[in-house]
């Protein structure tokens, strides 16, 4: 397989998804699931997140994330942040440690010193193909999962889009845009942020999953929503509370993997 291609990245998501349902077979939280399997993605140089990450007119990389407990609707979410290879986990420190819910660029640099988060050189996150081709070639990950409690999570990472604007920040890190998690569902959105922005995608999708009662129905709804109000390739990926997974999309660049409570794997 080339470097970066479609069956390589989604042997990727397969891996990750694998990590997080370990995790809740074990009887793990949704949260726990969600943040490890970010992390996996995150450490994958073929995803844009963390390592990886795309590189700004500048030349420079900042990362946004954001993760959300649905049972308690707690949230952690940074942005703009250089020199950190996981921010999904530093996301999750600030959930924790609240009562912040939003820390951006130094601020969230100088928080992460504080939990023991170590920084790291920013060369070690922009791979030889970021600095030889400088293009922006793959998407946010995100990860959204139930657990045995039926407790919901959802966790967004991504470094970007290529050429960003210093200090730009998309939808990855914005609850009810990028991410969102209640009692009803979980939600992972990518795409074009500006856009995901000004539609609220995450949250449309739980709206619309209240009116109809049926994951894919509802990510297929907004979907047409979004096609309806803008051109664009985006993805979103539900899990709702009985367990039962669904996803959205309008390019074929986005792998998807989701198993179900018995370990059925479903990837495409």
């Amino acid at each position: 397989m080339e470097p970066g291609s479609i069956p390589e990245r989604l042997k990727g998501v397969e891996e990750a998804a694998q990590a997080g349902w370990k995790i809740l077979t074990s009887g793990g939280s949704a949260v726990d699931a969600v943040e490890t399997a970010a992390m996996m993605l995150e450490d994958n140089p073929l995803f844009n997140a963390g390592t990886g990450s795309a590189l700004n007119c500048e030349g420079r990389i900042e990362t946004d994330a954001a993760i959300m407990d649905g049972h308690t609707l707690s949230t952690g979410a940074v942005a703009a942040v250089a020199g950190i290879a996981n921010p999904i986990q530093l996301a999750r420190r600030v959930m924790d440690v609240g009562p912040a819910v939003f820390l951006v660029a130094t601020g969230a640099e100088q928080f992460a010193r504080s939990q023991g988060i170590a920084a790291c050189e920013l060369e070690s996150l922009a791979t030889s193909h970021r600095r030889q081709e400088w293009e922006d070639a793959h998407g946010t990950v995100g990860a959204s999962a139930c657990d045995a409690q039926g407790r919901l999570a959802a966790a967004t990472s991504t470094g970007g889009h290529f050429n960003k604007l210093p200090g730009r920040v998309g939808d990855s890190p914005l609850v009810g845009c990028g991410t969102y998690a209640d009692r009803q569902i979980a939600i992972s959105c990518t795409g074009n942020g500006e856009q995901i922005i000004r539609m609220t995608l995450a949250r449309l999708g739980g709206f619309l999953y209240q009116q109809v009662g049926n994951a894919q129905e509802a990510c297929k709804m907004a979907l047409l929503q979004f096609e309806a109000a803008f051109d664009g390739e985006i993805g979103m990926i539900l899990v709702d509370h009985r367990g039962q997974p669904a996803f959205a999309k309008n390019t074929c660049t986005m792998p998807i993997c989701s198993i179900t409570a018995d370990g059925i794997l479903t990837s495409c």
